[in-house]
């Protein structure tokens, strides 16, 4: 099956492509001239994951998914949030994010937190969405190599180290946006 996901961030595109295997040709944003930055104005994950997907279809037509992700503290009332990947800049800079997130949490004990990834799915037209969440906690500094984002900082319940001290397989098997992509597969098989 043919669908695209509206993204360039290969990060996301190798993730996505583990967890939902063989029999998905996965085609990004780019590989359908969408060249742009789509905007994301919405207030919530849901909302963008939503604005995303609509603008794929009204431009090419196309089945696609688009997916918003944030990483919600609990101590700073669900920050960053919807705003996770522009939290310390306009841009995606996950060096500055992750130095701001530490700054906030200095010297705060309560540092549960999740991450939830909610996909909106555009097929022939129709809208569905579905979303992954796990918990965890803020590490006081980063660990690992692995992943992208906030992953050297986030430790899933029931872990001792973060996501990015983690092998792929590890951390889809787990993971906010692996839960979201395994509801996806189940939708996309449907018919």
């Amino acid at each position: 099956m043919k669908i695209v996901f509206a993204t360039n961030n290969t990060h996301k595109l190798s993730e996505v492509r583990a967890v939902l295997g063989e029999g998905f040709e996965l085609v990004t944003l780019r590989e359908v001239g969408i060249t742009e930055d789509i905007p994301e104005t919405g207030a919530t994950l849901d909302e963008n994951a939503s604005i995303k997907a609509r603008y794929v279809y009204e431009r090419t037509g196309l089945d696609c998914f688009a997916d918003d992700t944030g990483l919600e503290v609990e101590a700073l009332n669900g920050a960053p949030g919807v705003h996770s990947a522009r939290y310390a800049t306009d841009g995606h800079d996950f060096a500055a994010n992750n130095r701001k997130l530490l700054r906030e949490l200095n010297g705060i004990t309560n540092r549960r937190a999740r991450f939830r990834t909610v996909i909106s799915l555009i097929r022939g037209g129709e809208e569905l969405q579905v979303e992954g969440i796990v918990r965890g906690t803020i590490a006081t500094e980063e660990s690992g190599n692995e992943g992208f984002g906030y992953d050297p900082l986030f430790i899933p319940e029931g872990y001792d180290h973060t996501f990015a001290d983690m092998s792929a397989d590890q951390k889809n098997a787990i993971s906010h946006r692996g839960r979201a992509v395994a509801e996806l597969g189940k939708a996309l098989k449907e018919d």
